[in-house]
């Protein structure tokens, strides 16, 4: 089966690598197992988000999230269960049951890779910008991001590469900088989950390494190009008569007796160094 779930708690974890907040995925939140499937919570000593993707841009100290794969509904139970995973949590992270934390330190998200149809029919969902909506839901604001609807723009690289349009995918996935390298093996993943769903991606693993190898390839200088080239590689493929143009006559028969140096030139060269030793004299 695929661990949808796992795969985009892992990709959220990179994309908060190094800010102000960390993540921490399928988060046992009491006695009986039940898990979250991504929690994001504020570490004040870090650097904020500098632009956060569409729906995200309200994050609060502790950020609960559900996810919806392309499979999963996004429904009224699933958003009972979301409420009550922040039931369970905020009285765990509180100093008591009696001194809870204040509400406003508390965010509700419910990511789905498609429109929640049918929880439309059931609540009102208020639109706030393309792909995002609101809806109130008991004593709590949930907001809704879904992400084949997200526009398609740099900062929502992170959403477009799990929301199952082909097109989309693959401008998420040019577009994300990881932040974690081992990380970025993920995508490999992501696209092979998107074939076993039957999805046809007309960008594979090898598309996206080649032309990311050729985008910072051409971001270097020719200097920088030859450094990493050892002596060797500099020469190889280039003809014989090619090397020995770049090589001064003079140094090129270093060694030879005169009559077998001046066999070894060519007329225009025994004339550019008769001309060259005249001058010098």
């Amino acid at each position: 089966m695929i661990n949808w779930h796992r795969l985009f708690g892992l990709t959220l974890t990179d994309y908060f690598t190094d800010s102000a907040y960390r993540v921490e995925t399928e988060k046992d939140l009491s006695v009986k197992q039940q898990r979250l499937d991504v929690l994001i919570i504020e570490q004040e000593a870090e650097r904020p988000l500098p632009e956060p993707p569409d729906g995200l841009e309200n994050l609060a100290r502790h950020n609960l999230m559900t996810y919806k794969s392309l499979r999963q509904p996004l429904d009224a139970w699933a958003l009972d269960e979301l409420v009550g995973h922040y039931v369970n949590y905020r009285k765990l992270i509180s100093p008591s049951w009696e001194q809870l934390l204040p509400v406003e330190d508390f965010q509700l998200y419910a990511v789905s890779t498609r429109h929640p149809e049918k929880l439309a029919t059931a609540a009102a969902l208020e639109f706030i910008k393309q792909g995002v909506y609101e809806v109130s839901w008991g004593s709590r604001r949930i907001r809704i991001i879904v992400l084949n609807e997200v526009s398609q723009i740099e900062r929502n690289a992170v959403w477009q590469m799990f929301s199952a349009i082909p097109e989309n995918v693959q401008y998420g996935a040019a577009q994300y900088q990881w932040r974690q390298p081992n990380h970025s093996k993920a995508i490999n993943k992501l696209f092979e989950h998107y074939r076993v769903e039957g999805i046809t991606m007309p960008y594979t693993w090898d598309d996206f390494e080649r032309d990311l190898k050729e985008e910072v390839l051409a971001k270097l200088t020719p200097e920088e190009l030859l450094r990493r080239l050892s002596p060797e590689e500099r020469l190889e493929g280039l003809p014989l008569e090619e090397l020995l143009k770049r090589v001064p006559p003079a140094e090129r028969l270093k060694g030879l007796p005169p009559e077998e140096f001046l066999k070894r030139l060519t007329k225009e060269e025994i004339e550019a160094y008769l001309k060259k030793l005249s001058t010098s004299n």
